[in-house]
């Protein structure tokens, strides 16, 4: 099959030449809202703090700044020391709405990228986030079932936090891993629930950054004790950091939806009946 180029046709001239260019940002040079009815000034400030700086420049104030210039800065975490208090689903004075649990799986040996879980509280009335508890689990070479080995202790990290759902990356050797983590979940009589998931190559980028950068993102004054914070220090967008397994576990988690929770006890008042009518 044959085509013919129209003879009219030329491919030099520019697409939409002659069309004009209009940029509106949703905030003027002033900084007053140029659209108030549909977007006044605290619904703009909510936008930005839900989706961060970066984003908004781009897509609220149409001026992009490129993803190489993202970091993430560990002194923008707000550090807490509580623990989470399961019969009021408190931590501290938030009101806690939710949890997730992820696995970034590897084989665990001391020279392999590292495996690990990270727990996540959420306040999703606040939009915000808690890193209550990571863990990088380290095997010994000379183990011969070294899976094995960290489903044992993954399985007796969430009967200790008392959650039962599981998000697992199956890239790699995370594919095997449902199967016997199901098995030994048996064994133990444990009710499971896994969910399978892809990695995404900007997963930390989407999800820590922005959580980050409007002061959302919280974590328990026990994760200075990990690899976390200097994860974040090396981290950069291009990929040039070699150890971010602590960063993957902590975007899968906050990518995940989570587990509603919801207070153990609800003081239940009396109700007293009006009757005093007449029929």
């Amino acid at each position: 099959m044959s085509f013919r180029l129209n003879e009219n046709f030329n491919n030099s001239i520019p697409f939409l030449k002659g069309y004009k260019h209009l940029k509106i940002p949703i905030v003027d040079n002033a900084g007053n809202p140029v659209w108030p009815e549909m977007f006044p000034h605290e619904k703009i400030q909510d936008l930005e703090r839900i989706v961060g700086p970066r984003h908004f420049s781009a897509q609220m104030m149409l001026e992009y700044i490129a993803e190489e210039k993202a970091y993430l800065d560990p002194g923008a975490l707000n550090f807490y020391t509580e623990d989470f208090e399961q019969h009021n689903a408190h931590i501290g004075e938030h009101i806690i709405t939710g949890v997730s649990f992820y696995w970034d799986p590897s084989f665990g040996m001391r020279k392999s990228d590292g495996s690990v879980c990270a727990l996540i509280y959420r306040d999703d009335k606040n939009k915000l986030a808690f890193i209550h508890d990571v863990v990088y689990m380290v095997i010994p070479d000379e183990d011969i079932q070294p899976l094995t080995t960290q489903c044992e202790y993954v399985l007796n990290f969430m009967q200790k936090h008392q959650i039962n759902r599981i998000g697992i990356e199956i890239n790699g050797i995370g594919n095997a891993l449902p199967e016997i983590l199901r098995r030994i979940a048996d064994s133990k009589q444990m009710n499971i629930n896994i969910t399978q998931i892809a990695n995404h190559i900007k997963r930390i980028l989407n999800a820590v950054e922005p959580m980050l950068t409007t002061g959302r993102l919280f974590a328990r004054n026990t994760i200075q004790q990990t690899m976390l914070l200097s994860e974040m220090l090396a981290w950069s967008p291009i990929g040039s950091s070699e150890h971010d397994d602590g960063l993957d576990a902590i975007a899968g988690a906050l990518a995940m939806t989570p587990i509603p929770i919801r207070p153990l006890t609800n003081h239940i008042g009396l109700i007293k009946a009006n009757t005093e009518f007449n029929i």
